[in-house]
Parts: structure tokens; sequence; C-alpha cells
């Protein structure tokens, strides 16, 4: 059975993106959280190379990198990525622009699932990247017929786009209403459900991510189980 390291669900996007796939289609995997802050070494455990998660272990090999463990995973199960050629293409593709863009979107808008938050504002940059998340969006909808973004199923073009559901969810970025449906859609997964329930139960704060928080906005609901003492 596969194991796969993950880092908090309240702030981790990276490790949602395997750990939502793998749960949508049906993998059976054992799933291993590791706390953020000090106490987190998966490089000195050997868990990571990277130091970082996610991270899939398949017996003896480890497979590092949400897109690199979504590769790997395609060569072994079906659904990974859409049989069409053409949709294979697209998805491949805007999974990869996920994965190394919508930087301002990442900054400004960090994954936090258990609060709601009143940003301070909206830069340019930022409504660059949600105008470019809306064209992409539009394309597989329109391309493919939906519901989503590939085609009739779920695969992991819409896994890597989850945890901008949850950014929507936290920030309130206000979306076409085709483009909101598809993130109502995202959020009704039974996986997106049971990784936000499991968020929201978290005690930890991470204070680099709760530093983040603060300098994007005010919090008007704090959503998550009463914070640890020591």
């Amino acid at each position: 059975m596969y194991t796969l390291h993950i880092g908090n669900k309240n702030y981790s996007s990276w490790s949602l993106r395997p750990w939502i796939l793998m749960r949508e289609l049906g993998l059976a995997f054992e799933e291993k959280l590791h706390v953020f802050g000090a106490g987190f070494k998966v490089k000195e455990s050997g868990l990571s190379p990277s130091g970082r998660v996610p991270a899939l272990h398949d017996g003896k090999r480890i497979v590092w990198d949400s897109l690199a463990i979504a590769e790997y995973l395609a060569e072994r199960h079906a659904g990974v990525w859409p049989a069409d050629e053409d949709a294979r293409a697209y998805a491949r593709c805007a999974a990869s622009e996920m994965h190394s863009s919508f930087g301002t979107l990442r900054n400004d808008c960090s994954m936090n699932c258990g609060v709601r938050v009143e940003l301070n504002g909206h830069s340019e940059a930022l409504r660059a990247d949600v105008a470019r998340l809306c064209e992409l969006w539009s394309e597989g909808l329109k391309r493919f017929g939906g519901p989503f973004l590939a085609g009739a199923k779920f695969g992991a073009v819409d896994a890597f786009f989850c945890p901008v559901a949850f950014r929507v969810q936290t920030y309130g970025l206000e979306l076409p209403a085709e483009h909101q449906a598809y993130v109502d859609r995202l959020l009704s997964l039974p996986g997106m459900k049971a990784w936000y329930e499991a968020g929201l139960a978290e005690t930890f704060r991470d204070q680099p991510h709760e530093d983040e928080l603060a300098a994007a906005g005010r919090i008007t609901r704090d959503l998550r189980a009463a914070k640890a003492t020591a």
C-alpha cells in the first residue's frame, strides 16, 4: 500500500493535491501527517529528499512533489489523466500552469481552510491571476463539457485546483457564476469535505502561516478548534 506524507490540512495546499486525487479515485493509501514548525523534519528522517511534503512512498521508492506524484500514479492507475488525447493535453498544461504560476494568488491568499478573511485589497496582480484562472477554467469546461475541467470525471487537473477552491471560500474571491459553480462542485466532493473537517479540528497554529494571514487582511470568522495551549 502507498504511504502519503502530508502537512497540516488547514494549511498544506501542496499536500491536498495528491491526497484528494487518490481519495477521489479510490486508491488505497496510508496517511502520515507531519505538523509544521520546529518538529517538521521529513528530510532528516529520510521521508522526503526535498524536506517538503507531499511525499509518496511506494515500498522503498520515494516520489516527492505533487506533480511528480500525479505522473507516477498515472503510470499505474487509470483516471489520473483523461483518456482523450486533447483533454489529456489540456489537463496536463492546466495542472502544470497551476503548479508553476499564480504566485500572487498563492502569496496574497495563502491556504487557511478554517477562517474567513476580508482582504486588505485586491492588487492588479491578484486580479490578473483570478482572470487567468477563470480563462483557464472556461477553456476546459467549454471544450470538454464538464462538469469537471477535462470532462465528466474528476482527475488530476481538478485536484490541482482544489486548493484554489478553499482559497476562494476563505477570502471570498468573486468569480463569475460558472466558475463559482465549479468551485462549489469541488468543495462538495466527499474527500474535500473530509479534508475540511479535519483541518477545522486541528488545534495547532503555525506562526508563519498565521503571519501571512494577518498581512493579507482581517479575519471575520475563525471556525477552527480552539488553539492548543502549552
